[in-house]
Order: C-alpha cells, then sequence, then structure tokens
C-alpha cells in the first residue's frame, strides 16, 4: 500500500500580504500528479488543512476542487484537524464524505476509530489501520479524555493509549499495521517562524517514543519537512509562509508499505511557486552587484547595512528587487555606538536648527542632507523674523 504523507496546507494563508492561493491551486495540482503518477493509494493530511478557523468561500471551494481531484485519481483521503482549523467545522458531513473515501477525524470520540484497509489482495497480510489524532487542546479535551493534568503530554499519551487498545484487540483476529496522524510538536523538530506555539494549556512539545509502536507515525505541525525517527516525520508545509523557511525543501514523504508491514519511505518534493531571497548589504551593492540578478524574480526579504538609511529606500530597492516583502535596517557599526535616548540628544542640540535635525534622525534613521538643512535653516529664519515683528 502506499500513502503520500501531507500535512500543513494552510488554505487561505497569505504571505506578507500576498495573497497565495493560485500557488495553493499549483500544489494541488502538483500534489494529483503524483496521485496519479505513483499509484497513490491514500493521502494523508496532518492537520491545519485551513489557515483559520472561518476559511473563505474560495479557501474552502479549493479545498472541495482538491478532495474531489484526489478521489478521482483513485486515493482514499485520511484528514484530521489542526490547531488553525475549527475542529467542528472541518468534521462537518464526515459520515457522508467517507462514503466518497474522504475520511474525517477531527472528534476525540473517533481517536480508536481507524480507516482501516487490506493489505494486499490474499488477506494474509492483514490491515492497514490509519487512526487521525487532531490537534488536542488540553483545557478543552482533558475532562472528556479522563486526565487529570491539562497538558499536551497527558492528553496525547491518552490518545495514543486509546489506539493501542484497538490495536490490541484487532490483532486478535489477525495481523494489524497501525498508522497514525497525529497534529502535535514531537521533541526534536525543528520549528520556523510560521507555525503558531502549542505550549499554551501546558507543556509543548511530547516525547517521541509515545510513537514508537506504530508502523509510521505521520506528523503535522512544523513546517519543515524532517526525519525524527525512519517511522516518525513531519511532512512539512508544502509552500514557504516565512522567510524563516527560505531554505527549505519543500515536499513530501512516500510511503510503502510492505506485505510483512515493513516501511519504505521516499521524498517528494514540490515545485515552489516562487524563490525566497534573504538579502543583506549596502544599498549601491544591492542594486550594482551581479551576485544578486537570481532573486531580481524573488520574493525578498532585504536588510539595508548603510550607515545612514538611505533616502526612498524601498522605491530605490525595487527597481531592481521589485518583490520586496520585507525591509529592515541594521546599521553597520550601530552595535558599538553609544545609544542616548532622544529627550537627551534634544538637551545637547545647540540651536534650533540642531533639534529639528535631531528629531528627523529620530524618526527615519538618518541624519538631514545639505538640501534639507538649508530648507530647515529657511523655515526658521522665516519663524524667527515673524516673531521678530510681532
Amino acid at each position: 500500500m502506499r500513502l503520500l504523507h501531507t500535512s500543513d496546507w494552510h488554505l487561505g494563508r497569505s504571505f506578507h500580504g500576498v495573497g497565495m492561493l493560485e500557488a495553493q491551486r499549483d500544489f494541488v495540482d502538483q500534489l494529483v500528479s503524483v496521485v496519479q503518477a505513483r499509484s497513490v493509494d491514500v493521502v494523508l493530511i496532518a492537520g491545519d488543512v485551513y489557515d483559520r478557523a472561518l476559511p473563505g468561500l474560495d479557501v474552502v471551494k479549493l479545498l472541495d476542487d482538491a478532495l474531489v481531484r484526489i478521489t478521482q485519481a483513485g486515493a482514499a483521503v485520511v484528514l484530521t484537524s489542526g490547531n488553525h482549523d475549527s475542529a467542528i467545522r472541518l468534521g462537518f458531513a464526515s459520515r457522508l464524505l467517507e462514503r466518497g473515501g474522504v475520511h474525517l477525524r477531527t472528534r476525540v470520540e473517533d481517536l480508536d476509530v481507524p480507516v482501516v484497509l487490506p493489505l494486499g489482495s490474499d488477506g494474509r497480510s492483514g490491515d492497514v489501520a490509519i487512526y487521525g489524532i487532531p490537534y488536542l487542546e488540553p483545557r478543552l479535551v482533558a475532562e472528556r479524555m479522563g486526565v487529570d493534568n491539562a497538558n499536551h503530554f497527558d492528553v496525547t499519551l491518552a490518545a495514543v493509549e486509546r489506539i493501542r487498545h484497538d490495536v490490541e484487540r484487532r490483532r486478535e483476529t489477525g495481523p494489524v499495521h497501525p498508522v497514525v496522524l497525529a497534529h502535535t510538536f514531537a521533541s526534536g523538530g525543528i520549528t520556523s517562524d510560521s507555525e503558531r506555539d502549542l505550549s499554551i494549556g501546558g507543556l509543548g512539545a511530547v516525547p517521541l517514543d509515545l510513537f514508537e509502536d506504530f508502523a509510521y507515525t505521520a506528523l503535522g505541525h512544523l513546517h519543515g519537512r524532517q526525519e525524527l525517527a525512519p517511522n516518525v516525520r513531519y511532512s512539512g508545509s508544502p509552500l514557504a509562509y516565512s522567510f524563516s523557511e527560505a531554505k527549505h525543501r519543500k515536499g513530501a514523504w512516500l510511503v510503502d508499505v510492505g506485505a510483512e508491514g515493513e516501511i519504505g519511505v521516499e521524498e517528494v518534493l514540490w515545485v515552489p511557486p516562487r524563490a525566497l531571497a534573504i538579502l543583506r548589504g549596502p544599498l549601491d551593492d544591492l542594486l550594482g552587484s551581479e551576485e544578486h540578478a537570481w532573486a531580481e524574480n524573488a520574493y525578498c526579504q532585504i536588510t539595508l547595512t548603510d550607515a545612514q538609511r538611505p533616502a526612498q529606500a524601498m522605491e530605490r530597492v525595487r527597481t531592481r528587487f521589485p518583490d520586496t516583502l520585507v525591509l529592515a535596517f541594521d546599521p553597520e557599526g550601530a552595535g558599538s555606538q553609544l545609544k542616548t535616548s532622544y529627550s537627551t540628544r534634544l538637551a545637547e542640540a545647540e540651536d534650533d536648527l540642531g533639534v529639528c535635525c535631531g528629531f528627523l534622525e529620530h524618526v527615519r534613521g538618518r541624519g538631514s542632507g545639505d538640501a534639507e538643512e538649508a530648507a530647515l535653516k529657511e523655515a526658521l529664519e522665516a519663524v524667527r523674523l515673524e516673531e521678530a515683528e510681532l
């Protein structure tokens, strides 16, 4: 049996103000192509399908289209809710959707209700039982799960114990190979800037050995694709949702379950819609260096290191890098300079011109030029003459 492990689609999310819906449609196209070309039996989506609890109509339509196309391509879908999703809304019509091959696991009551699929046609290899652990907010589910301490470890442990008991019961009548989807932060995972912290409500990370008894655990939440153990992995998000993910190789895991339950894993890579560039240096160097030519069509995060903040910095940067989304300033040597408060600098100003120039430097991070000083002198002189005539 062949599984495709994905997670964290975050449909409807933007990237620094840029809408990502077209890029997400392109990802769905790539996913459906892989399902067809690689004969995928089941697509796993380990939470954070949407980016918000109340997605827009166009976002809901995109998920609807994706599920229809995946099932038409011959694969079933097993989907859990993440901390960005509304479990109740995402789980609507779950029994009806199951008839069409889309299996939603968003409720505590369904933790030990697997999607059972036969492994092979001879009946001797047993079944693959796919369980879904949605995001479990400890304060909301602890009592319902019989847990005294409302933290991520205890509620996840309780969920895993329910699954283990169900696996043991099913193995009394034949081989069972359990696969688990879990939207959580497992120990050893590497985070990025675009994930929402799960630590509110108790201990954030759960131990990796909670999942050691399962044939494969498909994790969701962290956006970097990574292997925590041969059979415990994060697929990561299909697209970059922060510049901290610029070096990620976005993709998924193709998981083959053999006749004896053995696991083989292969990476699948998604083609990104646009490269991400993180550039740093003086403005003139960035605008003139051929070294940065590759970034001209990328989404850019640029840090200028000029001693003084250049005038019209964003306008000038965008003449070469039109898709600059983040512009920061970190003047070289600024860390070694003695920093004084604005009030102190005002007190030390020698005259009214010094006060005005100090204000300009304070609010925009660079001093005044000759033309600006001349204009300020003229304005101050006009005020002085006006006062003298009163």
